[in-house]
């Protein structure tokens, strides 16, 4: 896990990777965060960080849930308030932290959330009744990471292949979140790709338009040309000053004043 808790503060930002994602799929915005003076917390989901996708075997949505409101709980040992943070399946754990902690949860800032995948058999996708089988048929998946920068494209910010039953177990988790989207009240920033190769678009909109937060209080902001992997595409510098304009805009919200003089990592 990557923390920064120096001192008590009123605001925590609490980031969450995606799924078979590693830390440096988010590493991008650690630094820039630190240096509007806040505690910054960046953990590992079960079965992720480890030598091997082996260790994602048996691993269910549950644990990653677990994981992620362990998480808020130790942030919020130093912080009041927190801005939770997820990529793609991070995402939909940070919507979960919202409905169930809205005393804790300042605001959502969510980018590519896996509402709807382009995979056909996920669900709410035309093979989704398929995809038990393919599970049975087939133990592991491969995976790639498209860039819409190739300059990009020797990082490696995930497993190379999935236990397919860690596939199933993600989308439990999209099915248990889509009915769940209409108890967020909380304010919400959507950061979506018009190109994303693993979330379709459209998860932006579907969000946008189910969550029960004010018009005024949510908006999304697209990237034209990256790909899934947005905080290392082409189009990165953007996603994170969109988001390190948010944190501190939420900040002044409160009077307080984001301390840029603090350096980062």
């Amino acid at each position: 896990m990557a923390d920064r808790h120096d001192e008590t503060s009123f605001f925590g930002v609490l980031i969450f990777h995606g799924f078979t994602g590693t830390l440096e799929s988010v590493q991008a915005l650690s630094a820039p965060l630190q240096k509007l003076g806040i505690a910054v917390s960046m953990p590992l989901l079960a079965g992720h960080g480890a030598a091997s996708p082996e260790l994602l075997r048996g691993v269910s949505w549950h644990e990653w849930l677990n994981d992620a409101e362990v998480a808020l709980q130790k942030i919020c040992c130093n912080s009041e308030r927190i801005i939770v943070i997820g990529h793609s399946m991070g995402a939909l754990l940070a919507l979960h932290l919202a409905i169930k902690y809205p005393d804790k949860v300042d605001s959502l800032v969510l980018a590519t959330p896996a509402i709807k995948l382009v995979s056909l058999f996920a669900p709410g996708r035309p093979m989704q009744f398929l995809a038990p089988l393919v599970s049975k048929l087939f133990k592991k998946w491969e995976l790639k990471t498209l860039f819409a920068d190739r300059q990009h494209s020797s990082l490696m910010l995930h497993y190379s292949w999935v236990p397919t039953s860690a596939i199933l177990s993600f989308f439990e988790l999209i099915k248990h979140t889509q009915p769940e989207l209409c108890r967020v009240t909380v304010p919400v920033l959507v950061l979506q790709c018009r190109r994303d190769s693993t979330v379709h678009p459209e998860s932006a909109t579907i969000l946008f338009n189910n969550i029960a937060t004010e018009p005024s209080a949510k908006s999304i902001v697209w990237l034209e040309h990256s790909d899934h992997q947005l905080f290392c595409d082409g189009e990165r510098a953007k996603a994170v000053q969109v988001i390190i304009d948010y944190v501190a805009g939420r900040m002044r919200r409160r009077g307080i004043q984001p301390d840029f003089s603090i350096g980062g990592l």
